[in-house]
């Protein structure tokens, strides 16, 4: 076993050995720092995946084995470190100090989430959806971006969405809130590529306790042929009915953007459509063992080049998840793409989920 990995099995038994019982659904060890009080927490995420491709391998991997500190300095300056060993190495996902100034001011410096897509802001640890992008194995077929014409496919290969370094800035006052992240555009633990910077930002309307409905918008730099600095546009909008864990939930988003990863004869970037509505349903069970079970379904469209003909596709997920504990669960999905040009094709997810 490589070294990293066997520390990372140590740091987690000794983690939930440590942890207060306080919650069953977030057992989290509090610790004293050398200048404050420390959370450990983390997740183990191990897979199957099956493909309907011939020439893709059908296997059990782990998925995510991340490891996270929270650090609590003052009643106002706070930090996060969580890096994932799931590959065989140390890779740095959270890495940020946070000023909380007022509700309505805070300041997070490092590398985090850019201020985007719903999909991609909500945690792992909480998605019903096993792979954002329900990516089919063996499978290239999306123009641009490769793999599948789906939502987050597009906003994380082209990189308006996901991890990167820089300040995130957020708040909120009263129904309403925001975030807005200025970042280097590279993506996790690259350094910048040219002078310029990433813009992302989003503001949420809190209609009731139960309804969300945000707008958001990014510039994304990147260095195009020539190696000229150039900037990519997406927009879009989403809306989020109900909580995790309680009943109904309906998440439903629309971007629309620059595919810069797909030029025109004037090395231009083409246009490019997405869509995804997913439903679940969260219902309680009264067992000693499996606690509620959660049907859900997901239906995902997209289109790299809105100038082009027949070179979309559409996904469709069914699946469930067993709740154990909490975040402690099993689920399996069953993704199915149909391409507008093509054959469709499938892959099948089943995957542990522990949360500690």
């Amino acid at each position: 076993m490589p070294r990293c990995l066997r520390l990372a099995v140590l740091a987690m038994t000794v983690a939930t050995a440590s942890a207060t019982p306080r919650d069953a659904s977030a057992q989290i060890a509090t610790v004293t720092g050398r200048a404050g009080s420390l959370q450990l927490g983390g997740r183990l995420h191990s897979q199957y995946s099956a493909s309907s491709i011939e020439a893709a391998d059908n296997d059990f991997f782990l998925r995510r084995a991340r490891l996270r500190v929270d650090a609590e300095i003052t009643d106002w300056i706070s930090g996060t470190v969580m890096t994932d060993f799931a590959a065989g190495q140390a890779d740095l996902q959270d890495v940020f100090v946070r000023f909380e100034l007022s509700d309505a001011f805070n300041v997070s410096i490092g590398q985090l989430k850019r201020a985007f897509d719903l999909f991609e802001l909500h945690s792992s640890t909480d998605l019903s959806l096993i792979e954002r992008t329900g990516a089919i194995e063996g499978l290239a077929v999306c123009s641009g971006v490769g793999s599948i014409c789906s939502y987050s496919r597009f906003t994380e290969q082209l990189r308006y969405a996901g991890r990167d370094q820089g300040v995130r800035i957020e708040g909120a006052s009263g129904t309403l809130s925001y975030q807005v992240t200025v970042t280097n555009g590279t993506g996790i633990g690259i350094g910048d590529e040219n002078d310029l910077k990433s813009f992302s930002g989003r503001v949420t309307l809190a209609s009731s306790e139960v309804l969300r409905t945000s707008a958001q918008l990014a510039f994304h730099d990147y260095v195009g042929p020539g190696d000229e600095n150039a900037t990519a546009v997406a927009w879009g909008g989403d809306v989020e009915y109900g909580t995790w864990r309680d009943g109904l939930l309906v998440q439903a988003g629309v971007v629309f953007g620059d595919n810069w990863e797909l030029l025109d004869a004037e090395d231009d970037p083409m246009g490019f459509l997405t869509l995804q509505g997913v439903a679940s349903y969260y219902r309680p069970l009264e067992g000693d063992r499996i606690v509620g079970v959660e049907p859900l379904a997901r239906l995902s469209y997209g289109d790299p080049n809105l100038d082009g003909d027949d070179d979309g596709g559409l996904l469709f997920t069914p699946g469930v998840m067993a709740y154990f504990s909490g975040r402690n669960k099993i689920g399996a999905n069953l993704d199915v793409y149909s391409p507008q040009t093509g054959d469709t094709e499938w892959s099948l997810k089943v995957q542990t989920f522990l949360y500690f």
